[in-house]
């Protein structure tokens, strides 16, 4: 079968478009006939070696910790799924192998594919729905009623989260570049407002708030300048380093590392199906352009969430 493997740390130039070995489902996985992958910054982290410590991985390493395609063949020990069935999955971090052909996928980590979306596009939900639902109800532990500040609200993690806090009950203001501030507002933002300027008392923007989830990555300095955005007693998120707490004023702070949770997964799968959350993928390209994706990250070109099709 045809995979993307990087057999070095690098720059996107090791990323190889070549012939591997299909996988064998081992005891507890299934194989998975991929439609789509996505790109997500940790792969960018991972391919280059600066995650090395942190996640050790096996070289030569097949990317793309998102899948989502067809279940083809059942390991032992694996019930609840049969060959056909539709899924999305996100991998592994030490292992992932979406950017292929075929995809061994722990069975725990699968959830049914949403129904009213390609299937393609279903590969843009598992990394991305998992950061914010754990981001908004575990770190954030979000409540119908809060104020909730979203930093970084256009972005494909931001976005969700701020339709999961509306879908929560809670009153959101996003934060973003003009060109997302329409469809923001269709997600039904209560205000939405261009970057921030951290100098600027927080009372400009509506704050502070109850909860602040900050997708923005920017100097511990001005991390530390969100701190104020906190209203007392409540609680900074972040995905983009860590927001400072304040004890004085009972605000506390928590910075998510995503897993994989094929429970949550599915609760997310429900509400696109439900329509109370939709997915937006900005392009489409096929697997084997990958190491091109990567460039185009790198230097800042991508527009939003890209998925890549499979051959």
């Amino acid at each position: 079968m045809k995979a993307v493997r990087f057999h070095e740390f690098g720059s996107p130039e090791v990323l190889r478009y070549e012939d591997v070995d299909r996988p064998v489902p081992g005891p507890g996985q299934v194989l998975v006939r991929v439609a789509a992958t996505s790109f997500n910054p940790v792969d960018d982290h991972i391919r280059a070696g600066v995650l090395a410590e942190m996640i050790p991985i096996a070289l030569p390493y097949v990317p793309g910790i998102d899948v989502a395609g067809t279940v083809t063949e059942l390991g032992d020990g694996v019930s609840g799924h049969a060959a056909g069935d539709q899924v999305v999955a996100m991998l592994p971090l030490d292992s992932a192998g979406g950017a292929a052909e075929y995809a061994g996928v722990p069975a725990e980590s699968l959830a049914p594919a949403p129904r009213t979306v390609e299937l393609v596009d279903a590969a843009a939900l598992p990394l991305t729905g998992l950061a914010a639902w754990q981001t908004a109800f575990e770190l954030a532990e979000l409540k119908p009623g809060q104020s909730v500040l979203v930093n970084g609200a256009g972005g494909a993690v931001g976005s969700l989260v701020v339709q999961l806090a509306v879908d929560a009950g809670a009153r959101v203001t996003a934060v973003d570049a003009p060109q997302h501030a329409e469809r923001l507002r269709r997600y039904g933002a209560h205000r939405v407002v261009e970057p921030l300027d951290l100098a600027a008392d927080p009372a400009a923007v509506g704050g502070p708030f109850e909860v602040v989830v900050n997708h923005v990555r920017v100097s511990p300095e001005d991390l530390a300048r969100l701190t104020p955005y906190v209203a007392d007693g409540g609680v900074a998120a972040s995905t983009a380093g860590p927001i400072p707490e304040d004890t004085a004023r009972g605000v506390r702070s928590a910075s998510l590392w995503v897993r994989s949770d094929g429970d949550q997964l599915a609760q997310l799968v429900a509400k696109v199906d439900s329509g109370k959350l939709r997915i937006h993928v900005a392009d489409r390209r096929p697997v084997a352009s990958l190491a091109a994706v990567h460039g185009d990250a790198a230097a800042g070109r991508l527009t939003g969430k890209t998925v890549l099709t499979a051959p």
